[in-house]
């Protein structure tokens, strides 16, 4: 099957997801009982050099509500990007719907399924009670899963920063809305008129040596209520990419 028979299939796929994604992939509604702590930083934010990969994007993300969450929900790295809404459960001290984070990091600590920066910890906490919470150290709290969402902005290929042009192309999701995980990334080879599969490296990110020399066309699947389908992405990134950079996929999820 020829590129463009492939692609049309694909970009079909992905309109009837995105047309069907809406209505399928709701909210979880039940909270789910765990425990949390925080880590320190100097300013209060994120970590750049979180197990997701995602750098400066991981720190500053979400104003800097984030966490590292424990093996179960880092899934071995397809969890990072999720959004959770997060609040503690000890009566006067708690606000009723706590904060929503990012997972940018895996972490666990004493029983705790979220290490959350000091800044999320602390909107756990009802007016002046931010002291008492920190004081805690582990709170005993309730979190379930929702969509993210990140207004005025698509879907974005950042090229990582060890990636080596043109011999070596390593990508990062971010921007990534909606309530679903990546699970498989590809690209477009088209001198053998296939789609060649990525390496999951760790976390967000997925590499390949030796990527094509052209503009390079992407898929990925993703994975949520709606089942499991591929997107593409045209032209995603261009011939002569550059590290660091992040381009727009002219998508998104949700």
């Amino acid at each position: 099957m020829g590129v463009a028979q492939n692609m049309l299939s694909s970009s079909a796929c992905a309109l009837c997801f995105l047309v069907l994604f809406p209505a399928l992939c709701v909210a979880q509604d039940t909270y789910t009982p765990s425990r949390a702590t925080y880590y320190g930083s100097p300013d209060c934010l994120g970590t750049p050099s979180g197990a997701c990969g995602y750098g400066e994007f991981g720190r500053t993300v979400n104003g800097g509500d984030v966490a590292a969450v424990s093996y179960g929900l880092y899934k071995n790295g397809t969890g990072c990007g999720a959004c959770y809404q997060v609040r503690c459960t000890i009566p006067q001290k708690c606000t009723e719907d706590g904060v929503k984070v990012v997972v940018t990091d895996h972490g666990e600590g004493d029983h705790t399924d979220f290490i959350l920066s000091a800044r999320s910890y602390s909107k756990l906490a009802q007016p002046n009670m931010a002291k008492e919470l920190i004081a805690y150290g582990v709170v005993n709290i309730e979190y379930k899963r929702i969509p993210c969402q990140y207004p005025g902005y698509n879907l974005m290929f950042k090229v990582h920063e060890h990636s080596r042009y043109p011999e070596y192309l390593a990508v990062v999701m971010i921007y990534q809305a909606g309530q679903n995980d990546i699970t498989a990334v590809e690209l477009w080879q088209e001198d053998c008129k296939q789609w060649r599969g990525m390496r999951h490296a760790y976390g967000a990110v997925w590499d390949v040596s030796n990527p094509p020399r052209d503009t390079i066309t992407l898929r990925f699947q993703v994975s949520g209520y709606a089942g499991t389908q591929w997107m593409v992405a045209s032209n995603a990134i261009p011939n002569y990419w550059k590290a660091g950079i992040a381009y727009d996929s002219a998508l998104q999820l949700a």
